[in-house]
């Protein structure tokens, strides 16, 4: 028994330094003794078994500091790979990534309606199968599924309250079950948040809100350097701060939320209503109007200049400003990153945001808070499902060390 404890605690040793090289880049036996406050003689022999295994390879020595340059130690990109797949409520997105955050096949982009779709979760597996089979890549190199996906989630318990029904089982369960991998799911807008800390422009950064534009304007919470989920694993509902009394009808049934008057989904619709009204712009109507493609037209158009697409978004900015507004004088952040699909159009946006909250927010507090615009962009939700899967990468070995 003992001699047991001792070889799955070593595994749990050399999984952790696996998941902290992954998210550290590189790394010397000395920093990672300090980390996990184990010997280095200890750390040395995990990192050797970790070399011979292909999970870690030397990256060489670290610039000097007027000493002994120290050997850094890094994580084997192709030591496995993480199917990653980001949805939304009306399209999926399926990409196989190496540690290094990389395709390593191309990615698979469907339409996949969520509300009011029994069949949704069926048609979700044939993709992730009939990807895997096509991929060009043995099931036994990947270690794991991570998925993004709107909607009330406890990531623990593996269940999406709002989409997805998976009968008595877990949707994560179901998901393993039907393809053979481990599968994790987790809020978009909290993945995404996760990106932007670990990857992205909010990297280290303690007191951090990061908006998901998107068809809804989603929110995640990085308060003392952690994900912020509130009691119930809900937390971040920006999208339905009510903005007006009397405003749109939201599918929450409310009137006047910040998703009916300023999301993606809206700027798309009001397009469509202008430009069916004669409004002078380059957009154009082709056949039957769909939401995403002219979402990205308007965007496309507003970065070049397009003056009713520019209207279009300062008046959805300065909407979403006001709503900020609220954030920032009970959260009072670092920072406030804009990140999602609708980071395309992050300097336009910024500076109707700007006006709103020189209108709307107390400058001692407004003037704290950093306002930032996504590098990841659109491929945060898909950074942010590899991320929950290497959040997971322990778990199974600490489980055994629990039940031991």
């Amino acid at each position: 028994m003992e001699l047991k404890t001792k070889t799955v605690k070593g595994m749990q040793l050399k999984h952790m330094i696996t998941k902290c090289l992954y998210f550290d880049r590189a790394m010397s036996c000395a920093e990672l003794s300090e980390l996990f406050d184990k010997s280095i003689p200890s750390i040395a022999k995990a990192l050797n078994e970790l070399i011979e295994k292909g999970f870690v390879v030397e990256e060489g020595y670290a610039p000097s500091s007027g000493g002994r340059r120290p050997l850094m130690y890094a994580i084997n990109a192709d030591a496995m790979y993480i199917l990653a797949i980001a949805m939304d409520q009306m399209n999926t997105r399926i990409q196989l990534v190496d540690l290094r955050n990389q395709p390593v096949a191309d990615m698979m982009m469907f339409e996949l309606k969520l509300a009011g779709n029994d069949n949704a979760l069926h048609t979700l597996v044939q993709h992730i199968n009939k990807y895997l089979d096509n991929c060009g890549v043995l099931k036994e190199k990947i270690t794991g599924i991570g998925i993004g996906m709107p909607g009330f989630i406890d990531p623990i318990k593996g269940i999406n309250y709002t989409y997805l029904k998976s009968g008595e089982r877990s949707l994560s369960q179901y998901i393993t079950d039907e393809t053979g991998l481990p599968a994790y799911i987790d809020n978009d807008s909290s993945l995404i948040a996760l990106a932007e800390q670990k990857f992205g422009i909010a990297k280290l950064q303690n007191e951090v809100m990061v908006i998901n534009l998107s068809w809804g304007i989603g929110l995640g919470m990085i308060v003392n350097g952690e994900l912020f989920r509130g009691r119930n694993g809900f937390a971040g509902e920006f999208s339905h701060i009510p903005l007006l009394e009397d405003g749109a009808l939201c599918e929450c049934g409310k009137r006047g939320c910040l998703e009916a008057e300023a999301s993606m989904l809206v700027v798309a619709k009001k397009a469509i209503e202008g430009i069916k009204q004669g409004r002078i712009t380059s957009l154009k109507i082709t056949g039957e109007a769909q939401s995403k493609q002219m979402s990205e037209a308007i965007m496309t158009a507003a970065n070049n200049g397009d003056q009713f697409a520019i209207e279009l978004f300062s008046d959805s900015g300065y909407k979403i400003g006001k709503a900020l507004a609220i954030l920032i004088h009970i959260m009072n952040p670092e920072a406030i990153v804009l990140s999602g699909r609708g980071a395309k159009v992050g300097k336009i946006l910024m500076a109707p945001i700007q006006q709103a909250l020189h209108k709307y927010c107390i400058p001692r507090l407004s003037g704290g808070t950093e306002l930032l615009i996504s590098e990841l962009g659109f491929d945060a939700e898909l950074i942010g499902a590899a991320i929950l899967v290497m959040e997971n990468f322990d778990k199974e070995v600490m489980n055994q060390v629990v039940s031991i």
